[in-house]
C-alpha cells in the first residue's frame, strides 16, 4: 500500500470516527421521538388544548432546532424526517421553536378555532359573536403575560376606533366594562386611560393578579419582554410572583384604574343599544364589554364525603407556611407537582400525591425533574393509579384498584382543574366552536400576535 492509499484510508477512518458517533446519535433521537409519539397518542397527550406548534410538513427540513430550542423540552420532535407535535399538553406559547426555525415552518397558535369547543369564536380583533363583547387573555386560548398583554392593547385599539367621540357619547355609560383584573384586564383599562376611554374593572377577588395571584410564593412567571402602558418595557424574561404583583399595583395607581374588587359579575345583557354588567345588588352600563377572565374558573372539586372540612384547599399560596405536616397533594398536572416540590422542601412534612393515572403526563420537564428529585431522596411519595374515597378528620381512604388505602392526614390539596366560565359566556350571547362552528363561518384561525 503506497502512501497515497494509506493517506486516504487514515483520512476515511478519521472521519467515520468523527461523523459515526454523530450519525448513531441522529438515529437513536429519532427514534425515541418515534416512540415518544406513539406513546404520547396512546395518552392522548399529543392533542393540545391551547395554544401550539403548527407545522408545514412542506416547508419542515427536520433539522431538529425547534426541538432543540423549546424550553419545556418534551412539545415537539423529529418524526419521519418532519417536526411534530409530540407532547401538546406541555406547549405554553413560549413560541421559541418558531423563531428557532430556520425556514419559517412553524407558526404559534390555536390553529382554526371554528373547529376548537373550548375557545369562544372571535374575529382577528378578538370580537365574539356578541357584537361588543372582546375577549383577551386566557379565555381565549392563549397562555402567558406577554400574550395577555398584546390581546389587551389590540382590543382597546379596536374598541377606541369604534367609540363615539366624547362630545357625542356624554357621560352616562362608561366606554369599557372589563371583567378581570389580571394581565389582560389592567393593561386595557390603562390603555383606555391613555386612550381617554371611561372604563370600569370588575374583580370578583380582594386583590389584582387574576390567576398569577393564586400562584405559590415566589413562583417565577415567564413574562418574555413586553411593552405596558403607563411603564414601558419590561425587559426581563421572569419575575417572581411578588414583583409581579407589585408592578400590577404600580400600573393601578399610575392609570388612575377604576378597580372594583369583591365584585362578582353575575351577567352580561344588552339593554338599548348598549350593554349592562350584572353584579350583586348593582348593574352598571357600558358601551363595550372585555372579558379578560381565567381559564380555571371554579375548582373542580372530588365529590367524596369530607371534602367540606377546612384541612381541605385548592390552592397553596405559601408550602413554607406547613411543617411537620401528613399532606395528601391529589392531581396530576403543574400545580399538584410544583405543590408537591414545595411541601417536600418544608421540615418535618410526609407528602403523598394521589394520581388517578399511572404516571404524570401534563407537568413541564423541570417540574417532572424537580419532582423526581424529591421523591428518589425520600422526601415525598407518589400513589398512582388510586382515587380518594373519602376524607376524615385526622386520615385519608383511597381506592387503588381492588386495594383500600388509609393514610394519616392533616391536610388535602386537591389540583383537579377548574369548572370554566364556558356556561357564564354562553349565557350573554357569546358561541363556541365545534357545534357552533357555522356562527362565523369567516373567522380567521386564530394566531399567536407578538406586535
Amino acid at each position: 500500500m503506497n502512501i497515497e492509499q494509506l493517506t486516504w484510508t487514515a483520512s476515511i477512518l478519521v472521519t467515520l470516527s468523527i461523523v459515526a458517533p454523530y450519525f448513531l446519535l441522529f438515529r437513536r433521537r429519532r427514534h425515541l421521538d418515534l416512540e415518544r409519539k406513539a406513546e404520547a397518542s396512546q395518552l392522548g397527550i399529543d392533542r393540545p388544548t391551547g395554544q401550539y406548534p403548527w407545522v408545514d410538513p412542506t416547508a419542515c427540513i427536520g433539522c431538529g432546532s425547534c426541538v432543540l430550542a423549546c424550553p419545556e423540552e418534551d412539545v415537539l420532535g423529529v418524526v419521519g424526517g418532519v417536526a411534530t407535535v409530540v407532547n401538546g399538553l406541555r406547549c405554553v406559547g413560549h413560541a421559541r421553536c418558531e423563531t428557532a426555525c430556520p425556514v419559517g415552518a412553524i407558526t404559534v397558535g390555536l390553529g382554526d378555532v371554528k373547529a376548537r369547543e373550548d375557545v369562544p369564536l372571535m374575529d382577528e380583533w378578538h370580537e365574539t359573536t356578541m357584537p361588543g363583547i372582546f375577549v383577551a387573555g386566557e379565555l381565549s386560548g392563549m397562555a402567558l403575560v406577554k400574550n395577555a398583554v398584546v390581546q389587551g392593547r389590540r382590543v382597546v385599539d379596536r374598541i377606541a376606533q369604534r367609540v363615539p367621540s366624547a362630545r357625542a357619547r356624554g357621560a352616562s355609560l362608561y366606554d369599557i366594562a372589563i371583567v378581570g383584573a389580571g394581565p389582560a384586564g389592567l393593561t386595557a383599562g390603562a390603555l383606555a386611560r391613555e386612550r381617554g376611554l371611561s372604563s370600569v374593572l370588575f374583580e370578583q377577588e380582594k386583590d389584582l393578579g387574576g390567576t398569577i395571584l393564586h400562584y405559590p410564593r415566589r413562583k417565577l412567571v415567564l413574562v418574555q419582554e413586553l411593552e405596558m402602558p403607563y411603564l414601558g418595557r419590561l425587559e426581563e424574561g421572569e419575575y417572581d410572583k411578588e414583583h409581579l404583583l407589585a408592578t400590577f399595583q404600580d400600573l393601578t395607581e399610575r392609570a388612575q384604574l377604576n378597580v372594583r374588587y369583591g365584585a362578582k359579575v353575575t351577567g352580561v345583557a344588552r339593554v338599548d343599544g348598549h350593554f349592562e354588567v350584572h353584579t350583586p345588588g348593582l348593574q352598571i352600563p357600558a358601551r363595550f364589554v372585555i372579558l379578560a377572565l381565567g381559564r380555571r374558573g371554579t375548582p373542580r372539586k372530588l365529590g367524596v364525603p369530607g371534602e367540606e372540612l377546612e384541612k381541605v384547599m385548592y390552592q397553596l399560596i405559601d408550602a413554607a407556611s406547613y411543617e411537620e405536616r401528613r399532606i395528601l397533594v391529589v392531581g396530576g398536572g403543574d400545580s399538584a407537582a410544583e405543590a408537591v416540590i414545595g411541601l417536600a422542601r418544608q421540615r418535618g412534612n410526609t407528602v403523598t400525591l394521589s394520581y388517578r393515572r399511572d404516571k404524570l403526563v401534563r407537568i413541564k420537564k423541570k417540574n417532572e425533574q424537580r419532582l423526581s428529585e424529591v421523591m428518589s431522596k425520600g422526601k415525598a411519595k407518589a400513589l398512582f393509579g388510586s382515587e380518594v374515597t373519602e376524607i376524615l378528620a385526622d386520615r385519608v381512604r383511597l381506592r387503588m384498584g381492588d386495594r383500600r388505602v388509609e393514610l394519616p392526614n392533616d391536610h388535602v390539596f386537591v389540583f383537579a382543574g377548574g369548572e370554566p366560565p364556558f356556561e357564564f359566556l354562553r349565557q350573554m350571547g357569546v358561541r363556541f366552536g365545534g357545534a357552533a362552528r357555522a356562527a362565523m363561518p369567516d373567522a380567521a384561525p386564530a394566531r399567536r400576535r407578538t406586535s
